[in-house]
């Protein structure tokens, strides 16, 4: 597989301005739906007590309608960050906000999706993905015609009243995003949603979600091990650094939307793989926010 030098110093100036250009065409001078800044995040052993540092001044924009993952070594800290993102697990320093409003919990502005579907086992499909919708007291009318066409969007048409039991895991899983996009969050956060599925299955899984946000162009933050996975998904990919996790690199994915698996032939999708398969391996850290020329 063919492998990206390094830019020099005018490359990465380059560099530079195609990210500054890629801001531009994605905000249109809007502000961040996600705005962190040198934000820290400690965890705590239950046992014994001991903290240990899982973020560490991280800076990260995202901005309406990106589609955005982070990627990095196993342990390093990037599903703590995205918990922190998610409000279920607390920050000890640093600027975290969402639409504008700062985090301080869970919320109606953010929806998880996580490896494991997590569903109601007595509530059908249709009850599971309107559930957050009962919580928040929409009417049961107006909540359920909501869940039948979030159900039509990820082809759950027809299976309102299976029990979870009843489904394939591909199927349990699409009714876990049907749950997330239910409530029409702000900020959808995935936590390798496809990572317990069989490989055709999470293939199909992926092309699916590009057609769900290529129709809603939903702001999302992603986590993934899974490389070839973020390229497909990603205007941009974020690789995180050994824990405590930082930012090492910021990598954009200029490959033209709609996308397919089909791309996965294209010269460009195998060079932006071997890239960020090279600065996830590599020990020790960079320069934040470099840039890579392809």
């Amino acid at each position: 597989m063919a492998t990206i030098a390094p830019a020099r110093q005018h490359e990465r100036s380059t560099g530079s301005r195609q990210e500054a250009d890629h801001k531009s065409a994605i905000n249109q001078q809007t502000s961040p739906m996600m705005h962190v800044r040198n934000l820290c995040v400690n965890y705590e052993n239950s046992r014994t007590g001991e903290l240990t540092e899982a973020v560490l001044n991280v800076d990260i924009d995202i901005f309406p309608g990106e589609f955005v993952t982070i990627v990095g070594l196993s342990g390093c800290g990037k599903s703590t960050f995205l918990s922190a993102v998610a409000g279920l697990v607390p920050y000890q320093s640093g600027i975290l906000e969402v639409a504008g409003r700062v985090v301080n919990g869970p919320g109606p502005d953010r929806a998880v999706v996580f490896q494991r579907a997590s569903l109601l086992p007595w509530r059908t499909v249709l009850e599971n993905v309107i559930y957050g919708l009962e919580l928040r007291g929409i009417p049961r009318k107006e909540a359920r015609d909501r869940g039948r066409e979030i159900l039509k969007l990820v082809q759950l048409e027809g299976f309102e009243n299976f029990h979870p039991r009843a489904l394939s895991g591909g199927m349990q899983q699409r009714t876990n995003l049907a749950r997330a996009l239910a409530s029409d969050p702000d900020l959808l956060l995935l936590d390798e949603p496809f990572g317990a599925l069989d490989a055709i299955t999470r293939e199909t899984m992926q092309n699916e979600l590009l057609d769900i946000w290529q129709k809603h162009r939903k702001t999302v933050l992603l986590v993934t091990h899974q490389i070839d996975e973020a390229v497909l998904l990603s205007d941009r990919v974020i690789v995180f650094t050994e824990r405590p996790a930082r930012v090492r690199k910021q990598i954009v994915v200029d490959l033209k939307r709609p996308r397919s698996s089909a791309v996965k032939n294209n010269p460009e999708f195998l060079h932006l793989v071997d890239r960020i398969w090279s600065e996830v391996n590599r020990v020790g850290f960079g320069k934040e926010g470099e840039e890579y020329v392809i």
